[in-house]
Order: structure tokens, then sequence, then C-alpha cells
């Protein structure tokens, strides 16, 4: 540990002196130069590889009307692709069920132990029983829901076995939402939503109750793959960017008709190309103002356009950038999403990405208590405005826009907006907020916010008891002449995305200096 904290302090030096070396280069400038050259140098930074072990597996000669095209091909490509990666492969194609047992025993085995980094990729028939999802061997015969726990591969399976071996990261790759060529043993279409377990991430080709593409011709990859396979050879190929673009990909050339879906609760950041788990240290604070300031330089040519390929092309460069929520949402707007939004396991349908969260004439009223009297006060906001995205409350008192992105409060405003909850608001989900602000009486400021869904609470307040989503948010504002940190905590009505709970905390100088509670009490 000690040499890795050498090295985070190594990279905070070297960003210090590139950004007193490049002088009076423009901010984008110096954002790109800073960003390129600590990528360069974190390759000699980072710790030696995890022990990284993959299991492929590739399904399609299925009996008659239930043959595949291509897994087969993904799953070639797939285990050539990770093998140059680094990764040692077990590989399976047309798989009957005790094949697939055994190389999951075996995966286990070699894992067991080495706190490493186990993976599954699975391409084939899928389907979901009782909130839990299976892969289906070429030898499997299922006439009713009852054949399917005994012929088909619980995917629990596979996670029960990096969680025996004690892996420290597990990554799950399902394009395994074809057609279901066995309608009478599944609970549903497509697979089931399920929260990622601890350190692992969940990928789906598609989102759940939805069916994925297995490409255009035999001899070929699946849409979701073909991406996949472009994204795990770029250089950096950072785990949550890679998923990221790939399923920006997928989106756009298949105008909506699929989009992946991944649940997360990875807490550091993996690289495929070097095979490392790396944890990050805490940028720079110049480093990220200058990276941000470049990025929404970007945002003001765009925001307005009407042309769904500028949103597209900003994703590509910014997948996990300061604004990329915002820009999901104007692709959404421009593009809307030809998927099928189904519920999850307690009945809720979520929110539709770009569904308009603020009407006119709505009303909430919030109990506000003051966090170290705990004095009550009521307040009631009225949305008397709304104009294409913007919302007005309280005739612009509070200023809102349909993304969920705070503009304007009691205690100043912000651009682009302080993003409190995205349109796909789901566990495990991270993002970042950033803003350029002026407090209520005139100071101008700079705002980071680091976002991350930690999952589902009950929580009771004056309106009723909710499950909720539970969002922490951690951040600092910086002033000419004083740094506050910021925390938060909010529930989250997952059908509305309503905030019907909100705790804040800021601190300076180490002590207390704002400290409220807000609880719904009423909502029309």
């Amino acid at each position: 540990m000690a040499q890795i904290s050498r090295h985070f302090i190594a990279i905070n030096e070297i960003a210090t002196q590139i950004l007193s070396a490049l002088g009076n280069l423009g901010a984008r400038g110096k954002a790109c130069a800073v960003m390129a050259a600590l990528v360069t140098f974190s390759a000699s930074a980072q710790a030696p590889a995890d022990v990284r072990v993959a299991l492929v597996i590739g399904n399609a000669a299925y009996p008659g009307h239930a043959a595949l095209a291509n897994p087969v091909n993904d799953a070639r490509a797939i285990a050539d692709t990770l093998k140059q990666l680094g990764f040692e492969v077990i590989e399976l194609r047309d798989s009957r069920r005790s094949e697939m047992g055994e190389a999951i025993t075996k995966v286990r085995e070699t894992l067991k132990g080495k706190q490493g980094i186990g993976m599954l990729y699975y391409a084939g028939h899928g389907l979901q029983l009782d909130w839990r999802n299976y892969m289906v061997p070429v030898d499997a015969k299922l006439a009713s829901a009852a054949d399917v726990p005994t012929q088909a591969v619980d995917v629990n399976t596979v996670l029960d076995a990096f969680k025996m071996a004690g892996n420290r990261m597990n990554i799950m790759v399902l394009d395994a939402c074809r057609d279901n060529p066995f309608p009478s043993t599944s609970s549903g279409k497509g697979l089931a939503q399920v929260d990622a377990p601890p350190g692992t991430l969940l990928a789906y080709a598609t989102a759940p109750g939805n069916v994925a593409d297995d490409g255009d011709d035999k001899g070929g990859n699946g849409l979701y793959t073909r991406y996949l396979l472009q994204e795990l050879k770029q250089p950096n190929a950072r785990i949550e960017d890679v998923f990221k673009r790939v399923r920006l990909n997928v989106r756009k050339q298949s105008q909506g008709r699929q989009i992946p879906w991944e649940a997360t609760s990875l807490e550091d950041d993996f690289y495929f190309n070097r095979g490392v788990v790396l944890q990050t240290a805490k940028p720079d604070p110049r480093v990220r103002e200058q990276a941000f300031l470049a990025e929404n330089a970007d945002w003001d040519r765009i925001k307005d356009s009407k042309n769904v390929d500028d949103f597209y092309a900003f994703l590509q460069k910014y997948p996990s950038g300061f604004i990329s929520e915002q820009a999901h949402f104007r692709v959404e707007q421009l593009q809307k999403a030809q998927t099928v939004a189904v519920a999850n396991q307690d009945g809720v349908v979520a929110l539709a990405p770009a569904a308009q969260r603020f009407r006119l004439g709505s009303e909430t009223v919030l109990d506000v208590i003051d966090g170290f009297t705990k004095v009550r006060r009521r307040t009631t906001s009225v949305v008397t405005k709304v104009e294409g995205s913007r919302v007005e409350m309280n005739n612009g008192a509070s200023v809102w826009d349909q993304t969920g992105s705070q503009l304007k409060n009691n205690l100043g405003s912000y651009t682009p907006g302080i993003l409190v909850a995205p349109a796909d608001l789901a566990v495990g989900k991270k993002w970042k907020s950033a803003y350029q602000g002026v407090t209520s009486n005139g100071v101008a400021h700079i705002g980071f916010w680091d976002y991350h869904a930690t999952g589902y609470e009950v929580v009771t307040v004056p309106q009723g008891t909710f499950k909720a989503v539970l969002v922490v948010g951690r951040g600092e504002v910086r002033g000419p002449n004083e740094l506050t940190f910021l925390e938060s905590r909010s529930w989250f009505d997952p059908a509305s995305l309503r905030r019907v709970r909100f705790e804040r905390i800021f601190r300076v100088n180490g002590k207390i200096s704002d400290w409220a509670i807000f609880e719904e009490v009423s909502f029309k």
C-alpha cells in the first residue's frame, strides 16, 4: 500500500508540474494534455496484474428452430480477445449441461484463494424464471417451467462459484436475450433485472424483459458482442467506459430498439488491457477543474442541437463525464427508446428516461428540519412555469430542468446544474456532476459531486412509507477563499423519481456549517 500511495503522490506532483508548464494554453488543451500524460504515467504506477480467469460459453447448436447463428462465433472471438488481454480462458462451445457444470467448478478451483478477477461471458439462449436467470445448454429439453431448474444452468451458480473462490472482482456478461424458443418455460420475455452482488458488474446485451439481435448473418457476431470486442481492444479500456460505450454504440446502431443494461457494485476501477484493479487516488483539483471546463465548453456548443448524432459524439468522448447524464437525456428526447419497460421484482415500472418529471401546477409540501435543533418548518413548492426543459417553482425562487438537474435554489445558481437523479436511476449506478455557480450573495465558485445509488431502503416520511432508492452523494465546492465539503443522502421513489427524503451536511474547516433534512408531506 505504501508503494501505491507513493505512485498517487507522484501522479499529483506530475499533474501540478504539467499545469505550470502549459502556461497560456487554453482550458481544453490543458485538460487533454494533462490527462494524456497521466494515462501514460499510470501504466507504470499501477499494481501488479491480478490473476484473471474467464469462463466463455457460446451455445448455438440447439435442435430445430431453436438454433442460433452467431453465439459460437461470439464466444470464439471473445475468448481470443481475452487471452490477448492476459486472461486465462476456459472455453465451451455448444456445451451440454454437465460440461457447463464441470467448467464452473474448474473456474472456481483455478481462482480459489487468489483474490483474482473472475469473468463469465455467455452467448446463447437465456431465460428467466421466478426472478432467476438461466443459461440454456444445447441438450436441454424444456417442455415446461418445471424443467428449467434441472436442465438449464442458473447464472447464480457462477456467482456462487466466484464467491467461494474469494474473488476480488467479478464480471458477468450475458449476451443471452435472443428470442426464447421455450415460451412455456419462463416467467417473462428476456432476462430478469437483478441487482449486482458486492464486487460485481452484471452486463446484459439488452434491457431486462427485452430481446437482443443475433447478428445480420451467420458467420458474424451478434450486435452486442460486435461492439464489446471493439471496446475491449481500445487503449486504456476502463471497465465502466467499455460498457457505457458498448451501450451507446448498440443503441445508435439499432436506433433505440436494443439498449444494453448494466448493474454494478464495483468500488475499484479495472482496465481490461492491463488486467489490473486500480484504487484510484482523489484527483488533483486543478486537473479535475480543467477537465470539467473543457467538457462544459463542448457541451455549450451542442446542448441546444436537434441532431442526435451530436450527443452520441459527445458521449463517445465523455462516456463517464460530468455532463454525460444530461447528454443521455437529450439522446432519449431526440431518439426515443424502442425497448419495453417492465416491472421489477417489487412490481415497480421505472420512470421512462425522457419523461417529464415536473408538470405545471404540481405541488409539493415539505417539512424542512434543522439538523442541530430538530425544529421543523413547512414549505410549499408549486410549479409555476414550464418552458421547454426549464421548470420554475414559486415564480422562479427554485429552478430545475426535466433531466432532474437543479439550476437554482436559495443558496445560489448553478450551470449546467446539479444532477441529483438521472433518468435511468437504478441500484448500483454511479455518476458525476459538476457546475460553475454563483452564491446568493454573488460569490463565484465551482462544485463537484460524486453520486452512487447504493441500494433500496424502506423510508417513512409524513407522506407515507416508501421502498426507495438510496443515493449517497459526496462533493466539494471551491470558492475564492473557502473549501466546503458536501455530503448528502437522498431517497427516491423509483416510479416517479420524486425525492421523498433528503439530508445534506456542509463542512468547512472540519466543522458542520449547514445541516438540513427535507421530508415529503404531500404531493399532488
